[in-house]
């Protein structure tokens, strides 16, 4: 039996502090307070602007739109007296002067620099200056002191940590702009979604010209908020009341429509679900949505058989939303049940009426969070009905009036009264 030999202790000893411990109440707070965009959804979802030595990771799906709004604040910024340096490394100096004359963002301020060696955009940095730095993209950017080629594992992760570091040096708030996997995940090693401050994703159906920005990583501010924004031909647009985009109108005379109010981290959104149940000469009727999980769908397909007698089943159902809204979270149930509901009677949903609420495989309406906001929400919008469970019921706005219910036929009773069906 071998004796390994006695610990040595560790390697490590205590060196020279660079600064005293001070109480927490005395740390200054100036060198981290936000600096406005000028772009309003962008900053709600920063937390009120890019803090000094900032670094921020944007991903997205090709085409999405991430290298527009950022030449737009890129713009913005050099209007404000700030100098910006645009690195690009997907695109050619002059396609992104051509993107920035289309969206009026051609200010002299704005410095353009095409490059792919992580050298040289560090070379940039010190001669320019900058007081804001994009640079699109990280997998485009590679390091000759590094092995591999670029966007792999080793390059990604030298190029992420030299931008942090030269960011950080300099007080510079950066931007670097990365893609994503076919899975919709942030491409690379997790290591850099670490090491920068905040991390968003610019988020938009291909068919849709609508985009939402949404942080999930945010060491200045919360991750509960969205931005929306609109594609358009003259560049992004934000969107600061999105219900024009997911609603058709208030007033609605066709069977299969329902009105329901999400709530996507704080900020509460319209969404309108839309139905369409039709006789089937297949043997296997066909189901199909837009917007809106198949599943959830094909479930409250069964509760409204089972549970409140509306047979939909040996039929062709349709499903979508309006405006390629993306609708995920249960409390939109109760809104899908009723447009189906709606569509196999071919009786229209009440004018005003707006329902939300989580419907159970037993056919009763469960509570869901937020409920206040999407009241407040739906009065702003001009609806004078809402459907909601029976456990949740908070103070109502002036002229709007509460549905509280229990169960799913109560709801439906409620919502097609108006003609008796």
């Amino acid at each position: 039996m071998e004796v390994g030999a006695p610990h040595a202790g560790p390697a490590t000893k205590a060196t020279t502090v660079r600064g005293k411990a001070l109480p927490i109440g005395d740390i200054s707070v100036e060198a981290v307070r936000h600096v406005p965009t000028g772009v309003g959804e962008l900053d709600r979802v920063l937390g009120g602007g890019f803090v000094p030595g900032a670094v921020v990771l944007l991903a997205g799906e090709p085409g999405v739109g991430k290298s527009t709004l950022l030449l737009d604040v890129a713009g913005r910024s050099a209007r404000a007296g700030h100098r910006v340096l645009y690195i690009t490394g997907e695109e050619s100096a002059g396609q992104v002067r051509l993107r920035a004359d289309r969206i009026g963002a051609s200010e002299p301020d704005v410095l353009l620099a095409a490059e792919t060696d992580l050298g040289a955009v560090l070379a940039h940095i010190d001669e320019v200056q900058p007081a804001f730095l994009l640079v699109d993209s990280i997998q485009t950017i590679s390091s000759t002191q590094v092995e591999g080629t670029p966007g792999g594992v080793s390059q990604v992760r030298e190029v992420a940590a030299s931008l942090v570091q030269a960011a950080k040096n300099a007080g510079i708030p950066t931007v670097i702009v990365g893609h994503v996997t076919k899975e919709g995940s942030i491409a690379g090693p997790r290591i850099v979604e670490h090491l920068v401050d905040v991390v968003c994703t610019f988020e938009g159906e291909q068919h849709s010209t609508f985009r939402i920005l949404r942080a999930v990583k945010n060491r200045f501010g919360a991750v509960d908020e969205v931005g929306c924004f609109q594609l358009t031909d003259t560049g992004i647009v934000e969107v600061a009341d999105p219900s024009g985009v997911f609603l058709t109108g208030i007033e609605r005379t066709v069977p299969g429509t329902c009105a329901t109010i999400t709530v996507d981290g704080k900020r509460p959104l319209p969404a309108e679900v839309q139905a369409l149940v039709s006789p089937s000469a297949l043997a296997s009727p066909r189901r199909a949505t837009s917007g809106i999980d198949s599943s959830r769908v094909a479930m409250i397909i069964a509760v409204l058989h089972r549970r409140a007698g509306v047979v939909v089943g040996d039929n062709d159902v349709y499903v979508s939303t309006v405006g390629g809204a993306r609708v995920t979270e249960p409390a939109a149930d109760l809104s899908l049940a009723l447009a189906l509901a709606s569509a196999r009677k071919d009786v229209a949903v009440r004018t005003g009426v707006v329902a939300c609420g989580e419907v159970a495989l037993s056919g009763e309406i469960r509570p869901v969070h937020g409920t206040t906001q999407r009241i407040a929400e739906a009065a702003r919008l001009g609806f004078t009905d809402v459907i909601l469970p029976h456990a949740s019921i908070p103070s109502s706005p002036e002229g709007v009036r509460l549905h509280p219910v229990a169960h799913l036929r109560d709801a439906i009773s409620i919502a097609l009264e108006k003609t008796g069906a």
